[in-house]
């Protein structure tokens, strides 16, 4: 019986110590996961967030207490949600930061300006439910490890720059519900096996993938024809694709007809002949001396292009010389030299461009007229071989001496913003001033997209804009003028024509600051009434241009986003829009003040508010009682931050929501 007895108790002893062996050990394990999820939190700030955006205090013993946009679990343990929404973070995710965050169920940083490609470690996030990295600037592939995610269910990377395919891999996600991958740079065909059979009806995009063609796969022909807008896609929602050429049905041709061919080919090789033959002949007898035959040359290897470079800094009074042949480097030498030659050459401010152009290279680039305001028409100008593209604003009624001009545009090209189109040059000549910008966006202005105007290179999207989106470009247009403001500056012309919109329609640019200094405007000008600052209107007055009428401006601007109209008298038929809005919000009307395309969205009916009292007080008559632009942009932020925390975790169809 003593011998059963011990036999018996043995494995109990042991099985008791192994439990308390292990009850000692876990406080410390959770311990250290929440100090690696807490390192793991700092990297991250400290790869995006230089400037210390984010209330994070790293003397905090834990992330799970007052640390914005980081969720814990019940008991604290772990990270489970980091949601940093329009936060302007910036720079490249490096390994080791969110991918040590192995706990994490919903991530969250929508609408920064994040690059570099997604880290490859995301695939150590077994536990993720949703991933919303949507308004960036992501590039390179979709990574491997993202396919591993079994337990994704929203996946939103729309509005990046992500490049490859549409991967098969996508087809092991067997939970997912939406896949977002509208307004990159996809390219290939979606493969014929590929078949997320979990997708709702509007959980699944790719338009605005301009390198994407080939047949829409069967599993995907139940989605709307907007999932595949602006894309080379045929068949399903879309149009029938044509056969293939090994299909169509081909014609023999006669044995005259042949001969035919041959004989009209060589004819047309001998006249080609003779037209070269023609030409050199008469070059030979003139030799051209103007700046056209000097591209001419340039265009044929045989001389190189020299262009004018200027300092963007306030003293901009001196300006450099590049010479480019072939691949060289460029060589500098003091201007001044063949002063009257240089003053027909387009002058670069801040550095000559990768791939040289002179002014007739862009005089001869073919064009599109963009838009047309009080200081000129803009055109979108594609120089020879497809690249660069370009906006070209022509200038009229400059009032302005060549060097004040100078120094002005030196002054607004040292301006840098994510949200400001870059000035890169310009030409001032006795009948031709023109200012030469990067091409932002896909040319189509937010009074475009709201009021249906055309834009004839850019795919029309019939889906209206959500009040996410459009929270988004206000967001992203109160952050270029904001800038504007901080450098000491003013806009003087801020409508909804001078906003382009992002290929992704969550982004904007503000176009055209500067102009109106460029062109000798004194005071705002006259035209466009409808965003004019009630102290800019009096007949013959001559008011200087001022922060807080820019400030009225945006009002109006965010009041037209909210409600859909235009604002007037002269806006195409538009209302004054500050004073209607006022006179409906005074009746108790309030509801019949937003757009029918979002009166909807009962889930962001509080930030549509805020947005609403926001446009009001943008707008008051008094310039005193007007916010700041700093004020503004943050309102708007968080506006956004909490739009997008709703839109994150609610299905796209509002019937269901990510589980945590």
């Amino acid at each position: 019986m003593a011998r059963q007895r011990t036999a018996t108790i043995g494995p109990r002893l042991v099985l008791s110590m192994v439990v308390s062996l292990l009850a000692a050990a876990l406080p410390t394990a959770v311990a250290q996961n929440l100090a690696s999820d807490r390192a793991a939190l700092l990297a991250l700030r400290d790869a995006l967030d230089p400037g210390r955006r984010l209330p994070w205090d790293p003397a905090a013993p834990t992330p799970c207490n007052n640390w914005r946009g980081v969720t814990c679990d019940a008991s604290g343990n772990r990270v489970v949600e980091l949601r940093l929404p329009a936060k302007s973070l910036r720079g490249t995710i490096p390994s080791g930061t969110v991918g040590n965050l192995t706990a994490l169920q919903k991530l969250s940083l929508r609408f920064n300006a994040v690059s570099g490609a997604i880290p490859a470690d995301v695939g150590n996030l077994a536990e993720l439910r949703g991933l919303f990295l949507r308004g960036n600037l992501l590039d390179g592939e979709i990574p491997e490890g993202l396919f591993s995610l079994a337990r994704l269910r929203r996946l939103d990377l729309a509005g990046n720059r992500l490049a490859g395919g549409v991967s098969l891999g996508f087809n092991r996600l067997t939970r997912l519900d939406t896949l977002l991958l509208e307004g990159n740079q996809l390219q290939g065909e979606i493969p014929e096996g590929f078949n997320v059979s979990g997708l709702a009806q509007n959980g699944f995009n790719v338009s605005f993938n301009a390198g994407l063609d080939g047949a829409v796969p069967a599993s995907l022909a139940g989605m709307p024809a907007t999932a595949f807008l602006g894309t080379g896609l045929c068949g399903g929602p879309l149009a029938a694709c044509a056969a293939p050429d090994g299909e169509k049905k081909k014609k023999r041709l006669s044995r005259w007809a042949i001969v035919g061919i041959i004989v009209g080919a060589v004819l047309l090789i001998l006249l080609v002949m003779a037209i070269l033959a023609l030409i050199r002949w008469r070059r030979r007898r003139a030799p051209p001396t103007s700046s056209s035959a000097a591209a001419a040359d340039v265009h044929s290897g045989t001389a190189p292009i020299t262009v004018t470079v200027a300092r963007t800094h306030r003293d901009a009074s001196v300006s450099h010389s590049h010479s480019f042949s072939g691949a060289s480097p460029p060589a500098a030498k003091i201007a001044g030299e063949g002063g009257e030659k240089q003053q027909q050459q387009l002058v670069f401010l801040g550095g000559a461009p990768d791939r040289p152009y002179d002014l007739d290279t862009l005089l001869r680039a073919s064009a599109e007229v963009l838009s047309k305001g009080a200081h000129g028409t803009t055109y979108r100008a594609t120089l020879d071989g497809g690249a660069p593209v370009l906006a070209v604003k022509r200038l009229r009624d400059v009032r302005v001496p060549e060097q004040e001009f100078r120094e002005r545009a030196a002054e607004v090209g040292a301006m840098r913003h994510d949200n400001l189109p870059r000035l890169r040059a310009y030409f001032y000549g006795r009948e031709e001033k023109l200012l030469v910008y990067d091409f932002v966006g896909n040319g189509a202005s937010l009074s475009a997209l709201l009021h249906g105007l055309f834009v004839s290179f850019v795919p029309r999207n019939g889906a209206p804009l959500d009040f996410t989106s459009r929270a988004c470009i206000a967001l992203a247009a109160a952050r270029g003028v904001a800038y504007i403001h901080r450098v000491g500056s003013t806009h003087g012309n801020i409508k909804s024509s001078n906003i382009v919109v992002t290929a992704g329609r969550d982004g904007a640019f503000v176009t055209g600051h500067g102009v109106a200094k460029l062109v000798g405007a004194a005071s705002s000008s006259r035209r466009g009434t409808g965003y004019r600052a009630p102290e800019l209107s009096s007949a013959g007055a001559s008011v200087p241009l001022r922060k807080s009428a820019d400030v009225y401006s945006f009002g109006v601007v965010v009041l037209e986003l909210l409600s859909g109209r235009a604002p007037g008298p002269d806006g195409g038929g538009g209302v004054d829009l500050p004073r209607w809005v006022r006179s409906v919000v005074q009746e108790e009307w309030t509801a019949e003040v937003f757009d029918a395309a979002i009166a909807g969205e009962a889930r962001v009916e509080d930030e549509m508010m805020r947005m609403l009292r926001l446009g009001v007080e943008c707008t008051e008559q008094r310039p005193d009682r007007r916010p700041a632009m700093d004020d503004v942009e943050a309102r708007v932020e968080r506006v956004v931050e909490d739009a997008a925390r709703k839109a994150e975790f609610s299905s796209t169809d509002g019937s269901r929501s990510v589980s945590a």
